[in-house]
This record gives C-alpha cells, sequence and structure tokens, in this order.
C-alpha cells in the first residue's frame, strides 16, 4: 500500500507542476484552503491514474496498429483525449482538473508524462518493493 500512494503523491506532485508549466491546464479546488488543494490535486491524481490504467490500456490495445502506422504520435492524442476525459470526469463533481481545449490536452499531458517519468526515476528506491535487490 506504501509504493501506491508514494505513486499518488509523485503524479499529483506532476501534475501540480503541469498546472505551472501548461497555462491551459489547471486544477480548480472545492475550498480555498490548502488542505482542500492538495486533496483536490491527490484526488484529480488518483482519476486520472485509473483512467489511465483501464480506459488507456484498452485504448492502446485497440489501437495498436495506428500506433505503428503513425510511429508512435498517436499517442499524444490518446494522452491527450485521457487528460480531457479525467477532467470531465472530475468536472462531475463540482471541481477538478480543468483543461481548455485539445491542443492545450496535448501539451499538458506531454508535460505531465515527461515530468511523471522524472520523478519516478528519482524516486525510483523508494518505490522498490522490499527485498527484491536489482544489481
Amino acid at each position: 500500500m506504501g509504493t501506491f500512494l508514494l505513486r499518488l503523491i509523485v503524479n499529483a506532485v506532476a501534475l501540480w507542476l503541469t498546472t505551472l508549466i501548461v497555462a491551459g491546464v489547471s486544477v480548480l479546488p472545492y475550498d480555498d484552503t490548502q488542505l482542500a488543494t492538495v486533496l483536490t490535486y491527490l484526488l484529480v491524481a488518483l482519476v486520472f491514474g485509473l483512467v489511465n490504467t483501464f480506459i488507456g490500456t484498452v485504448v492502446r490495445v485497440v489501437a495498436f496498429p495506428l500506433y505503428i502506422l503513425t510511429l508512435g504520435l498517436l499517442s499524444l492524442v490518446v494522452n491527450a483525449l485521457l487528460l480531457m476525459l479525467a477532467a470531465w470526469i472530475t468536472s462531475l463533481f463540482g471541481f477538478g482538473l480543468v483543461v481548455e481545449d485539445f491542443w492545450w490536452g496535448v501539451l499538458g499531458a506531454l508535460v505531465l508524462s515527461i515530468l511523471s517519468g522524472l520523478l519516478n526515476l528519482i524516486l525510483r528506491p523508494l518505490m522498490r518493493k522490499p527485498g527484491t535487490d536489482v544489481r
């Protein structure tokens, strides 16, 4: 459970940094307090992780021939659409992720994946399960 929580926090931090870098992607907290803002980022990271895990996996498997045909450029479109889907789902609660339009979604998804990858690379030793020593 510790690894899941750490990955959730890493994704929330990557999302927060993305909202600082990309003007068309923002998070609307449910209240004006700092705790509400942090909880909103964690909730949005959880929703985006679930969307990416379940729906994203299905889309990637179905669209695999198109990934090959477009030399992987379709992944930018798929990731943007998944980010926009997470924004739509969180907006149903009246707060959450806000993506202005498709192109902001493409840039936001690109920046989010780069930041998340870098943070995961930095924190990889903390995420390793105990007893699994890789040499």
